[in-house]
């Protein structure tokens, strides 16, 4: 706008004032430069014409209301022609130019823009919009009421530098980024309401009223002549309703990745009040029924009267761990009343908004002297109850809870409440029925297993069984000893490939055939071979079970197994492997390496043979079995992990329990990926005082003198009291090799826990018991021998076969 100063008593104009001056005559003789900016026409081109040529349409400047006659200012309006012929409304303010006779030589023009009516600062002034302007020069703020935060609109001079209301640090920088750049910017913020007042929280509660979301619109605004940035101007809008919706959406998102990461019913509570304090509420609980918590289902539909729930979760805004809010501890039981808002909502499976206008809250927490006082101490005013219900059961209740100055609870609050609480129920549903089959498998699994590890003299053994901790199900892992006869055990691990029940089962079945073909005193390739059978008819089996079989999860059965006989006698390990992870020895000396072995193929492959591997222990060697869980990770191969076995058990030399312990620590994260079986076993020796071996010809006359060997070495071990057994039994045994078997013959009395005879020829033909008639002269002899023993038996060797008897020795 152009400003005429007649101060002083003379005239003059602003440098930047469109001014035109004219002569009596009407021809322009002067052009400012103001002049130029204003209607586009440079001075040549205007200068020495009529000005009535700037008129658009006929008329001389009288038709305006103006004279070029007399001494007197004037002013008055006119429409003038633009240099690219648009129409320009201005406003004409005249001054005479004097001669000293006090007559007008010529008239000094003042042009300016005519604003006509004003509804531009109409609408400025009155837009619900709250929109401002800030002059980069003299940093002036202009702004409407809505702007300075709905107070009344006063005029505000242009020295005025107060920002507007909704302006932060980062609205003031993005205005002296759009003054410096020119260009416009998008800004969004939340600004307080008036009513929270400076001590308001900061935190942003969905559907709050402590804040309102605002998104701004800023653009600079330049000077048509020269266009330079004079200012900034914004507007703002009131986003709240979008803002609060996206902040809805956005929780839900979270609440599809936060919740239910884990297949643990307590955690999956807990995620859930974890993500709803402090966004939608001041303080959330979690309670459940008893029997999810066991993994038993529970009675479908809703709970009907007063309900006891066990507190599992919760969390508020309270910085540290503790939560200073909560009337019930963890793992506490509480009984709601059913006029209480939670048995309301779990009485009618829908939702309950509730408050301290609301009789039954009033009742409720008055029936609670705990919840009385936290009420009235952290001011808890709003309260949202929502059933936790998944496939048509209830499982239990989440209630969320508002103090303080936080506003009330809204409906919307309380859709996006049932929202989040059904995401919930599906996760600890999930982590109710993984308990329940992991318990069911787990008791499976132990119940396969063995409880206590049988007596026996040739290993020392300790164990460990860990099942899988993460959402995999328990495995088929297996382990177990087993003592054979001539004082020698047999050391068994395997694994199942797969987890859950089924493989529980196969774990349970092959364990059982593993102690059967051990009883019958198999060496290890040809056990591994009759077992490798065994997977293959069960494979076929399960090819008629119907596809929907429950815990039936493919047609193919898989499995390894390690299986090594340990005789303490000679001090040689036997060793045969099907796919199984090689075992680890640790010598008296403290070297450890693994054993090398001849891998055999997976149990079920078929077709292809076993082979042993022995190895001669001195006494006191330390064998680690194990299966692939303790060595194999994601972050390492069997390689690395058998390398870290080794040194684990190469380690201060401790009870074989504690080495248990400390091999899990050293190899083992707090939850193993998969199960974990191990067992170790440290060997002990026969020494020559303890075995007696005779060679015998094969001549029936050598019975009685091998009687008589056998009288004098149990005298020499004091065991005169069954001398008298063991002769019959090595008569018998002695005979049958003499009359039935071939030379080589060989004799062994072996002194441990119990006294070992055995006889031993070449022959592979295996006597059996049979019933003798009244009037047969023999038959009766194994029978007798079976009747004065605790046991006897027959095993194969590759010079043919050895028979044994085993009898009690007496106490002390």
């Amino acid at each position: 706008m152009a400003t005429f100063d007649q101060g002083n008593g003379h005239s003059g104009w602003s440098s930047d004032v469109a001014t035109v001056t004219l002569g009596l005559d009407g021809v322009v003789t002067g052009w400012s430069e103001g002049a130029r900016r204003l209607l586009g026409h440079r001075a040549p081109e205007v200068v020495g014409r009529p000005a009535t040529e700037l008129l658009l349409g006929a008329g001389a400047p009288e038709a305006t209301g103006l004279s070029l006659t007399g001494s007197q200012e004037w002013r008055g309006t006119a429409a003038l022609r633009h240099r690219d012929g648009h129409r320009v409304a201005t406003t004409l303010h005249a001054q005479p130019s004097l001669d000293v006779d006090g007559r007008a030589r010529s008239f000094v023009v003042a042009l300016s823009p005519d604003p006509g009516p004003p509804l531009v600062q109409w609408a400025f002034d009155q837009s619900s919009i709250a929109l401002s302007t800030h002059a980069t020069a003299s940093g002036a703020w202009q702004r409407n009421a809505v702007a300075q935060g709905g107070a009344e609109r006063a005029p505000l001079t242009g020295g005025e530098r107060r920002a507007p209301a909704l302006a932060d640090e980062g609205f003031l920088r993005c205005v002296r980024r759009v003054a410096e750049e020119g260009v416009p910017l998008h800004y969004e913020c939340l600004a307080p309401e008036p009513s929270c007042g400076p001590g308001a929280p900061s935190a942003v509660l969905l559907g709050s009223a402590r804040h309102r979301a605002w998104v701004i619109e800023l653009w600079p605004v330049r000077d048509p002549g020269t266009g330079e940035v004079v200012g900034v101007g914004t507007a703002a809008f009131d986003s709240s309703d979008q803002h609060a919706a996206r902040q809805r959406l956005a929780l839900l998102q979270e609440a599809g990745t936060l919740i239910g990461t884990t297949l643990n019913v307590a955690r999956t509570a807990q995620e859930l009040a974890d993500l709803a304090v402090p966004r939608l509420a001041d303080f959330v609980s979690v309670d459940l029924l008893d029997s999810v918590l066991r993994g038993e289902e529970p009675v479908p539909g809703q709970v009907d009267a007063a309900v006891v729930l066990r507190r599992v979760a919760h969390q508020s805004t309270a910085e540290g761990e503790d939560v200073p809010e909560a009337a019930i501890d963890l793992g506490d039981m509480d009984t709601y009343p059913p006029f209480s808002p939670p048995a309301r909502c779990l009485a009618d499976g829908k939702p309950v908004l509730s408050g301290v206008d609301d009789p039954d809250f009033a009742a409720w927490i008055a029936g609670h002297e705990r919840r009385t006082a936290r009420v009235a101490e952290f001011g808890f005013h709003s309260v949202m109850a929502t059933p936790l219900r998944a496939r048509g059961i209830t499982l239990g209740v989440a209630v969320f809870a508002r103090s303080g100055g936080s506003p009330p609870f809204e409906p919307d609050d309380l859709i996006l409440a049932e929202e989040l609480a059904g995401r919930a129920a599906v996760g600890v549903d999930n982590a109710r029925r993984y308990t329940r089959e992991r318990t069911n498998a787990l008791t499976l699994q132990r119940s396969l297993l063995p409880r206590d590890l049988p007596k026996q003299a040739a290993v020392e053994v300790a164990y460990r069984y860990l099942p899988a901790g993460t959402g995999a199900g328990v495995g088929g892992d297996w382990f177990d000893v087993v003592p054979l006869s001539g004082t020698r055990v047999a050391l068994v691990v395997g694994d199942v490939v797969g987890h859950g029940i089924h493989a529980s089962a196969t774990m349970g079945r092959l364990r059982t055939a593993v102690r059967t073909l051990a009883d019958v005193d198999l060496p290890p390739d040809e056990l591994l071979t009759h077992l490798d059978d065994l997977v293959a008819h069960l494979a076929t089996d399960l090819e008629d079970i119907h596809p929907d079989e429950p815990y039936l999860v493919s047609g193919e059965i898989g499995a390894t197994c390690l299986y090594a006989v340990y005789d303490p006698v000679s001090r040689v390990c036997t060793f045969a492997s099907a796919g199984h992870v090689p075992p680890v020895v640790l010598l008296p000396d403290g070297t450890a390496r693994v054993v090398e072995l001849t891998p055999g193929p997976l149990l079920g492959v078929g077709g292809l043979p076993f082979e042993c591997t022995e190895l001669e222990l001195p006494e006191g060697s330390l064998l680690a079995f194990c299966t692939d869980g303790l060595v194999e990770a994601r972050e390492r191969d069997v390689g690395l992990g058998l390398d870290r076995l080794c040194e684990a058990l190469a380690g201060p030399v401790t009870s074989l329990e504690a080495i248990c312990d400390t091999t899990l620590r050293a190899l083992l994260p707090a939850s193993p990926y998969d199960d974990v079986a191990l067992l170790l076993a440290r060997t002990r020796a026969l020494h020559a005082d303890q075995v007696a071996a005779w060679s015998l010809p094969s001549d029936p006359a050598v019975v009685a003198d091998a009687r008589a060997q056998v009288t004098r070495q149990l005298t020499a071990w004091g065991l005169e009291e069954v001398a008298f057994v063991t002769e019959l039994v090595v008569s018998e045994l002695v005979t049958n090799a003499i009359r039935y078997g071939a030379v080589p013959i060989g004799l062994r009395l072996i002194r441990d826990r119990t006294l070992i005879c055995e006889v031993s020829d070449a022959s592979n033909t295996a006597p059996h018991l049979r019933r003798a008639r009244t009037y047969d002269e023999g038959g009766r002899g194994l029978h007798m021998v079976a009747q004065l023993t605790q046991g006897w038996g027959t095993r194969q060797g590759p010079m043919g076969k050895t028979i044994w008897a085993e009898q009690s020795l007496p106490a002390g």
